[in-house]
């Protein structure tokens, strides 16, 4: 497949503002990847983006973000590198790690089967980047030679984490039984659930087909293949391949037991036995520069090629032994005496035409020599490493490769202040001496001017704080009611300075200035928390209200009020030392049960008059039957009645009773 597609309408886009479209390198059924330049950084990257028809899909997306996430969260040599995922309008994207090289099945292809040293170079470091995976709770889910990238820089590494989920999310069912099908567990197949030891499964398939020069099983349906790894047992290697050790055997066949519980747990054990076979045999996996793949570019992913990845052929040649076509083993390796003499006998003849070859050569060699070291591209030196140094160190080993130093300054995050960010140009480009080599030191984080959070609402002061660069995690966003914010609007905020405790803070509700990697904490409006006293409440509605703030009710009072019903909330109180309401806080009420009594006066003996002043006096109601007065005459109390009983005095009422009085004429 041609890697540019002059038709395509992505092609030449600066997707986000800040990646380059180049080329179109693969295409599958979820997704497309282009070679693409990250004009902020300077590099290249390898841009995937999701088909337009599934950007609606929210399964798809889903697939999409979390290869981004698994990939992110893996920090290993041997794991493709995942940069950074976006969305740019309708359109979704990943951006990875551009490696140029080719694939395990790649050389698979060109060589059928490896050597033992060429399996155990590639096994060591795929075990390593999958232990990285399941130490962080990753499990691939799809691995297969098409995944393993071997790097024309000699690194190998495993990508694709496109079907990786966490440990805990395991189950499969229909399609999303993960996996190409001739490397897919026996559980998957059976039970629809995945864990390491499944990605364990898959490698000693892929580590099989390395020794043996063939997958252990084959059909003309893929259901034929799902149904032989769930019933069949994986032959030894060496079957096919007589030269495999017995120590590589077993692993194969450790690696592939039918139930889970029988093989290693994780990537790591398998990973430690391995390295032991390798101290048995005298083999250790070697990576060099000098030796590295030269000739493809790869980007690890299924695409249009029938499920096998897609390469951009360029130049060069491999390395370490991996692109020899000869026997791997032994017995295939030893020719026959007969074999081995007419060897020596055209050896001779070559002999002195090599050596006259060679003299000629050496002579133009060394004029070439002559040259290059003295006028052409080798009087050149080397820009060293820098990054990471001061300035006055790095400084001193420019002058000592006869550069000239500029100095430049940017923040950084990363970069400690007065430290070395980077160089221009960079490290190892070949230069003429005395070039200017531009360095850009590090000013430390940038600092940054943060607005008032007045009047802005969560959304609002979170997106700010993004783009200020200033970190705000889940569990520092707090809420709580207020009577002086509307719901959803900042009350307040503090900010931590990066590298402080959690005690080390400084306030920000107005405006302040801070440093980018700073953490803020902010506090949100729930809105006015109920009022349950301005309107008259019962004990049993204040409960439901209460509760309906994801409040509970702590102690309950009892009181005494001539202005609230008896049975209705009179007061309510929070139960926190600072007096704020917040979910999850105890609030106290204080229920009225009316007023209070009072004691009735003695008027036993008073006239009528006095009597009536004072009960009236004392917030009693008085009445009396009516007698005729004589002049001269008067009226004495004699009895207190209360609702037709007779009462005595400091008997308690509550205020407004009424009291009949028994009066007599006293002549």
């Amino acid at each position: 497949m041609s890697p540019t597609q002059p038709n395509d309408p992505l092609i030449g886009r600066l997707v986000d503002g800040r990646y380059r479209v180049r080329a179109r390198i693969a295409r599958g059924g979820m997704a497309t990847v282009y070679v693409a330049t990250d004009l902020r950084l300077e590099r290249r990257v390898a841009l995937k983006v999701m088909h337009a028809h599934l950007s609606d899909d929210t399964v798809f997306q889903g697939r999409f973000i979390q290869e981004a996430r698994a990939a992110a969260r893996l920090a290993d040599p041997h794991v493709v590198n995942v940069f950074d995922q976006g969305q740019d309008g309708e359109l979704a994207y990943l951006v990875m790690e551009y490696l140029p090289g080719i694939t395990l099945r790649e050389l698979l292809k060109d060589q059928r089967r490896l050597s033992i040293a060429q399996t155990i170079t590639v096994m060591d470091a795929t075990l390593a980047g999958l232990a990285a995976a399941h130490r962080a709770d990753i499990v691939h889910r799809d691995v297969k030679p098409e995944n393993v990238l071997l790097a024309e820089d000699g690194r190998i590494k495993i990508g694709d984490f496109g079907l990786a989920r966490a440990t805990t999310a395991n189950t499969a069912s229909g399609a999303q039984l993960m996996g190409t099908i001739a490397y897919l567990a026996p559980e998957l197949v059976t039970r629809g659930t995945a864990d390491a030891r499944s990605d364990i499964y898959s490698v000693g398939i892929m580590l099989y087909e390395m020794l043996a020069g063939e997958q252990p099983y084959r059909g003309e349906q893929p259901m034929q293949i799902a149904f032989q790894h769930a019933t069949d047992s994986v032959p030894r290697p060496s079957a096919k391949n007589p030269g495999v050790p017995e120590q590589l055997d077993e692993l194969v066949l450790w690696a592939t037991e039918k139930e889970p519980d029988a093989r290693p747990r994780d990537a790591q054990v398998m990973l430690d036995r391995l390295r032991e076979i390798e101290r048995d045999l005298g083999i250790a996996p070697v990576i060099t520069e000098e030796e590295a793949f030269t000739n493809q570019t790869v980007i690890l992913d299924e695409y249009d090629t029938g499920g096998h990845t897609s390469v951009l052929p360029t130049t060069g040649s491999m390395a370490l032994g991996l692109n020899a076509t000869g026997p791997t083993s032994p017995a295939e390796a030893a020719p026959d005496n007969a074999t081995r003499l007419r060897r020596v006998a055209v050896k001779r003849r070559r002999r002195s035409v090599i050596a006259l070859v060679l003299i000629m050569v050496l002579a133009v060699a060394a004029a070439g020599a002559g040259w290059y070291f003295g006028a052409g591209p080798g009087s050149n030196v080397k820009v060293p490493v820098v990054a990471g140094e001061t300035f006055e160190t790095a400084s001193v080993r420019l002058a000592d490769a006869n550069l000239e130093v500029q100095r430049a300054e940017a923040p950084s995050l990363e970069v400690a202040a007065g430290s070395v960010i980077s160089s221009d140009p960079g490290a190892g480009t070949s230069v003429k001496p005395e070039s200017v080599i531009t360095l850009t030191v590090s000013t430390g984080p940038q600092q940054v001017s943060v607005p008032s959070t007045f009047g802005q609402t969560q959304e609002s002061l979170t997106a700010t704080l993004k783009e200020l660069g200033i970190e705000l995690p889940a569990e520092r966003i707090q809420t709580e009611y207020s009577a002086e914010k509307p719901a959803g609007e900042v009350i307040w905020m503090v900010i931590y300075p990066r590298g402080g405790g959690e005690n080390d803070y400084f306030q920000c509700g107005d405006t302040c200035t801070a440093y980018a990697g700073d953490t803020a904490r902010i506090w949100v409006s729930l809105g006015p928390v109920v009022d349950l006293v301005s309107t008259p409440t019962s004990l049993d509605d204040a409960r439901k209200a209460i509760e309906a703030q994801q409040m509970t009710v702590g102690t309950v009072t009892e009181e005494y009020s001539n202005d609230v019903a008896s049975g209705n909330v009179m007061a309510m109180s929070n139960n926190q030392e600072d007096g704020i309401y917040r979910p999850g806080a105890e609030v106290n009420l204080t229920v009225s049960i009316g007023p209070r009594p009072i004691a009735l006066p003695d008027v036993i003996g008073e006239s009528r008059t006095d009597a009536e002043a004072i009960l009236l006096n004392a917030g009693f109601n008085v009445d009396y039957a009516e007698i005729s007065i004589i002049s001269g005459d008067f009226l004495e109390v004699t009895e207190m009645r209360v609702n037709g009983k007779s009462v005595s005095a400091g008997d308690e009422f509550l205020p407004g009773t009424t009291v009949y009085l028994q009066v007599k004429l006293v002549i």
